[in-house]
């Protein structure tokens, strides 16, 4: 009992941070990218624009800081003896997350933010070209701590029993996080390319701003090479998680016997943990074959032959993940993916015949899609967590040794239940203010005659 609601809460606070991260990563770009037309060309309206969705970065990473602190407490509150175990290791990246990144991010944010009629303009950009790199390289070091926990690399077993570090490098060259990082960045060009147009869109569709149309066209720009790529670069973790965590791919098709060349389904009936033989639907041949080892014919090994071999080699257990969870994240992903894919086509396609902004439909659909990206990178976070199961740490740790002992169940419900409410009052206050700063008019921007001239300050 108390195993599951741990991980139901590091699971509740985790994903709604991961509804943050990407937006706050690719938003901290564009704007940077509107900062830098504004300085290139001095047009009033660039700088308009940077200022408007500068407004919501900062809200985000606002709420976004808030979210992520609590999961610091967590590894030692609710996860110590994880903690005791792999701390040398997996602390190491964290903590050169908090003393590179996070300080490089919120320190040029502040002068971002107060810096305006204080820096000249060339200093000013630079100030949110390094916020930009800060998410980048926040984001590099969350994952290469993740990455390890997938793929462990670096290490040596002291004589106490626990894993040393002895390579920083090769966990920054695991293969598992240099792929997964690329997703990551992709997939976060998505997610704010998708909140830009949706709010280009609403604006254009509403109120008929045609400054919005810069911005909408700046970010079908960004979104339909980011969607493609951040698609191809999944398909290539696949094949990496293949190699090393074959129960993972295996599980996100169900398949419990193994088949060479593999076919990959569309939908099923039925299906789980207790249900081995389900109706699959519209079965595409020889796709998970390609998805998994890159060949054709390739050999996919079963659920079952790999429970065999698991039991064979860590000892008794049962070490199959969730399948339903696999299997339906896998295709909530690349269904919600093959969406965007199309919007942007559609949406580029307008722009090419110069009836995007005028295009109801379009603008409509635009406008509500901005949800897609938030279910795709959900769908892919399950995806990689409930699928390292039954393992905190793959092949040295089994998450239920990794809870902390002293934490009571009755400690468990009470945190929980409050963190429920907290981070669903922060998620309302971040909505409401997405969706008040998102709709309001954007103001006028005084631009100086000067190329290294300040800028006025102005309310946000």
């Amino acid at each position: 009992m108390s195993l599951d609601l741990a991980r139901w809460q590091f699971a509740l606070t985790s994903i709604n941070h991961f509804l943050f991260v990407p937006v706050t990563i690719g938003l901290a770009f564009l704007t940077a990218l509107l900062q830098t037309a504004w300085y290139r060309r001095g047009t009033p309206d660039y700088l308009r624009l940077t200022r408007f969705f500068g407004t919501l970065l900062v809200i985000n990473v606002a709420v976004g800081v808030v979210t992520g602190l609590v999961q610091e407490f967590e590894f030692g509150m609710n996860w110590s003896a994880y903690s005791r175990l792999v701390g040398d290791i997996f602390g190491a990246p964290l903590a050169m997350e908090g003393l590179i990144a996070f300080f490089l991010e919120s320190t040029f944010l502040g002068l971002w933010i107060f810096g305006w009629d204080r820096l000249s303009r060339r200093v000013h950009l630079l100030t949110i070209w390094a916020v930009a790199v800060g998410t980048v390289l926040s984001a590099a070091f969350i994952m290469a701590a993740n990455s390890w926990m997938q793929h462990p690399v670096g290490y040596a077993m002291n004589r106490a029993g626990r894993p040393q570090l002895n390579d920083i490098w090769a966990v920054l060259t695991n293969p598992v996080f240099l792929w997964g990082y690329l997703h990551v960045l992709l997939a976060s060009l998505v997610t704010a390319a998708g909140v830009m147009l949706a709010v280009s869109a609403w604006q254009l569709r509403r109120r008929g701003r045609e400054i919005f149309a810069f911005s909408l066209r700046l970010s079908l720009i960004v979104l339909v090479p980011a969607i493609i790529l951040a698609i191809f670069v999944g398909s290539e973790l696949g094949v990496i998680e293949a190699r090393y965590q074959p129960m993972k791919i295996a599980a996100a098709e169900a398949q419990w016997t193994t088949c060479q060349p593999c076919s990959f389904s569309l939908f099923q009936i039925g299906g789980g943990n207790n249900d081995h033989t389900p109706i699959q639907i519209i079965k595409i041949p020889h796709l998970l074959s390609l998805l998994a080892t890159n060949s054709w014919n390739g050999k996919v090994v079963g659920l079952n032959p790999l429970q065999a071999q698991y039991a064979a080699k860590y000892g008794p257990g049962y070490y199959v993940p969730n399948v339903f969870i696999q299997y339906w994240s896998m295709r909530v992903m690349a269904y919600a993916a093959g969406l965007i894919v199309l919007l942007g086509l559609w949406g580029l396609w307008l722009m090419r015949r110069k009836r995007t902004p005028r295009s109801r439909w379009f603008l409509f659909a635009a406008t509500w899609a901005v949800i897609l990206p938030f279910v795709m990178n959900t769908a892919g976070w399950l995806l990689t967590e409930s699928g390292r199961q039954p393992w905190i740490v793959q092949g040295i740790q089994l998450t239920r040794n990794g809870v902390s002992p002293s934490v009571s169940t009755t400690d468990l419900v009470i945190s929980m239940l409050a963190f429920g409410v907290i981070y669903t009052a922060i998620g309302i206050l971040d909505a409401a203010l997405m969706l008040r700063y998102s709709r309001r008019e954007i103001a006028e921007a005084p631009v100086p005659a000067g190329p290294d001239s300040r800028v006025p300050s102005m309310l946000y």
